[in-house]
């Protein structure tokens, strides 16, 4: 039976090796993520909505602490994306509306900033993006200045694979293992999260390594034929069967790109060229993919391009200080290992 992989893969990177090796996260400050929920709030309704912010406090241990302040089922608390543990990070909560108020709230690391009003739950998914400061430490800052803007203007011009970031495969890779023990013995785990995290990462899985193979071929950024094309800044995709040179060009302006599978059962597929492409990166994980079809899961697609809004850096001291804002879903270390080389490994906390 085809394996996974004991340990994650070194993906192809789109524009050279790294400049560098840093250090990533030396303190909460080092890296700092600002959602962007992306709609307005009515002012009223039945639910608070929280702006907190938290140092070095995981999303999901948060929501917790609100429930008992509230007095509600932690269920009840609503959030959009899981945010990185050792960080700094601000984000919205929402909780069903009670007599007690939160001035008296406390616990550690967790400040609420703001309190608003709205008609409806927060829903994962619902917000727009996230924006990052990102402190990236080396001795050799300085030395690379020239190389480190060189490198980050192209990033700034043509984005970077999409890949799925360390966070998502568990510390050390962790789910990795997880998803070989689910192939050997069929059986997913009963808890729903420990389900959710097994099947989301053995997805991930398979989109990152067909988006390494087309970053290996020079293509991950252009369209084949038969592509499953993505229109930017949406979920909506469509098939090209055939490559005209009015798509090619939209491609080139990056208002539409490529795309590669999150496997499971249905989904528009690819023809052509770009079947076979995928088909052929992912032949070794075809128990991976079977196994998912298996479990029910609906299978979409994901852009294999990512767009880096307002990048920008600076050098000080040891640090290239790195700020910009990614769409959601996407992750900050598929833009920053794309110019310096981190420990992916021990990477805590998601992003999302």
């Amino acid at each position: 039976m085809p394996s996974t992989p004991a340990a994650l893969p070194e993906w192809a990177r789109a524009h050279g090796a790294p400049l560098f090796a840093a250090s990533i996260r030396d303190e909460p400050a080092d890296f700092q993520v600002i959602e962007d929920l992306g709609f307005d709030l009515a002012g009223d309704g039945e639910h608070d909505f929280l702006w907190v912010e938290k140092v070095a406090a995981n999303t999901d241990w948060v929501a917790r602490q609100l429930a008992r302040h509230a007095g509600v089922r932690a269920a009840d608390v609503g959030y959009s994306g899981m945010k990185d543990r050792h960080a700094i990070t601000r984000q919205w909560f929402s909780v069903p509306r009670r007599e007690t108020g939160w001035a008296s709230f406390a616990a550690e690391g967790v400040t609420i900033l703001d309190v608003r009003r709205h008609h409806r739950k927060l829903r994962r998914g619902a917000h727009a993006g996230n924006s990052f400061r990102i402190a990236l430490r080396t001795p050799r800052a300085t030395a690379l200045r020239q190389a480190a803007e060189e490198r980050l203007a192209c990033v700034a011009d043509c984005g970077v694979p999409n890949y799925f970031g360390p966070q998502r495969f568990g510390f050390n890779g962790a789910n990795l293992s997880r998803v070989q023990s689910w192939l050997e013995s069929g059986q997913l785990p009963r808890d729903r999260d420990a389900r959710g995290f097994l099947l989301s990462a053995a997805r991930s899985l398979a989109f990152n390594t067909v988006l390494a193979a087309r970053v290996g071929q020079g293509n991950w950024d252009r369209l084949l034929g038969g592509e499953v094309v993505n229109l930017a800044g949406s979920g909506s995709v469509f098939l090209a069967e055939v490559l005209d040179e009015s798509l090619a060009a939209r491609c080139g302006a990056q208002d539409v790109h490529p795309s590669g599978p999150l496997p499971g059962v249905g989904g528009l597929q690819p023809a052509g060229e770009a079947a076979a492409v995928e088909a052929a990166a992912l032949a070794p994980l075809d128990a991976v993919v079977h196994a998912l079809r298996e479990a029910g899961v609906e299978a979409s697609r994901r852009p294999l391009r990512l767009l880096v809004g307002d990048l920008d850096w600076s050098i000080e001291g040891d640090a290239l200080n790195v700020s910009f804002a990614l769409s959601r879903g996407a992750f900050a270390t598929a833009v920053l290992r794309e110019a310096v080389a981190f420990d992916a490994s021990a990477l805590p906390g998601g992003e999302d």
